[in-house]
């Protein structure tokens, strides 16, 4: 359950696990709680002494642990301004950020952590982690949650290293079920009570109590109208060319990132950042406000932001028949055993998990098997082939076409 810097793994990944449990366990009317947890100054804390340690259980020989312990020692820092240079300080402790290292040395020392969660689900991105619980009471997952956040800060004091008091949070999602009136406060070791909040910013998506999404693609619809109104006030200064560069590098890569999170948002919300990716079409090809959206992408090219979402989502789901994914992700999913002899039956299919609500149909494993059976009506797949191969058929199959009245 550690998603940081690791081959395969990202912060896409990790939101869709935990997601996915979340979702679970809404659709079975179980109350869901988690807490967001915040280190202080994390990287910096790594004590030397404990890394060696851990390095050792893990069977490195003496001569790595003896390169280590080389590597860490005798490190300085200074601070340069206008030229000026400060004496050197020495540096005791942490990890050599942007470093090749650094990271992984990091994800090493913080990876046992994990096992402190009990009965707790847990998911960690380097110093980023969230703690979470369901049941269907309450205060069972409340106190449930609390017991596994005292293991975990347990486990933090031996590493040396600080939680972050004022930036750790819970919450509470609470989408199919009433919200009480009155929730048990979480605290921490040194009896500090967590703040509940109704949205949080983890792993660069705003997730909400609720999942709607709507304060993520806020700040997403917030973010790229800024960045398209300084393009339109210096369009000028702009060849048409670089117009279609600046958009691809500073606008699409906003909307693109998580959008296989986001996308099970509603089609209101959805909508709202239609207009801002028509707005930056129009910024590239001077089109009129009045020129419809599917003439504007004909005129640049690009397809609708749906199909954006939808060629990237068919992608993930691809790279985890693949085992291009982490097992996290790759274990929701089973390719389905024929029970008779069919035409159909000959192309790969995955099992279908049955749900209880709407809710568990927005989960990773259900709608990734449902909206891959749906695809294989008419890509009809008999065997996996190349990631490439699949895109360039997958390209083929997916195409605009205007559904508007």
């Amino acid at each position: 359950m550690q998603s940081g810097f690791r081959a395969g793994h990202g912060c896409t990944s990790a939101t869709l696990k935990v997601l996915n449990d979340i979702l679970t366990a809404i659709d079975k009317k179980h109350y869901c709680a988690a807490v967001f947890i915040d280190l202080a100054k994390a990287f910096d804390s790594v004590n030397h002494h404990i890394l060696i340690g851990r390095l050792n259980s893990l069977g490195f020989s003496n001569d790595c642990l003896a390169w280590f312990t080389n590597y860490f020692s005798d490190r300085v820092q200074c601070v340069k301004s206008e030229g000026l240079l400060s004496g050197p300080l020495a540096v005791s402790m942490g990890v050599p950020q942007g470093s090749i290292l650094g990271p992984t040395l990091f994800s090493v020392y913080i990876n046992e952590v994990a096992l402190a969660a009990g009965e707790s689900l847990i998911h960690l991105y380097a110093d980023d982690t969230i703690l979470y619980t369901s049941g269907p009471s309450l205060d069972t997952v409340l106190t449930t949650l609390q017991a596994s956040f005292n293991a975990i800060q347990l486990s933090f004091r031996g590493l040396q290293l600080l939680l972050n008091t004022s930036k750790t949070k819970c919450m509470l999602f609470n989408r199919s079920l009433p919200a009480p009136t009155r929730l048990s406060n979480i605290t921490t070791l040194d009896g500090s009570d967590l703040e509940y909040v109704d949205n949080y910013k983890y792993l660069g998506v705003w997730l909400d109590c609720k999942l709607s999404f709507q304060t993520h693609i806020k700040h997403l619809q917030s973010k790229v109208k800024s960045r398209i109104g300084f393009l339109f006030r210096n369009k000028a200064s702009f060849p048409h060319a670089a117009k279609h560069t600046l958009v691809k590098l500073t606008i699409l890569p906003i909307l693109d990132f998580g959008d296989v999170i986001y996308k099970i948002a509603s089609n209101t919300l959805l909508n709202k950042l239609d207009a801002v990716y028509h707005s930056a079409i129009r910024f590239v090809t001077k089109a009129p406000y009045t020129t419809h959206h599917c003439d504007l992408y004909a005129l640049v090219g690009w397809p609708s932001l749906h199909t954006r979402r939808q060629t990237h989502w068919l992608h993930v789901i691809y790279k985890t028949l693949l085992g291009k994914v982490p097992p996290y992700l790759s274990s929701l999913v089973t390719i389905a055993s024929p029970t008779c002899s069919t035409r159909s039956s000959r192309y790969i299919s995955l099992v279908t998990p049955k749900t209880n609500s709407f809710f568990g149909r927005l989960s990773f494993q259900f709608s990734a098997a449902n909206d891959w059976n749906e695809l294989q009506k008419s890509l009809k797949l008999e065997t996996l082939i190349s990631l490439t191969s699949f895109k360039h058929q997958l390209s083929e199959q997916l195409t605009d076409y205007c559904t508007c009245t």
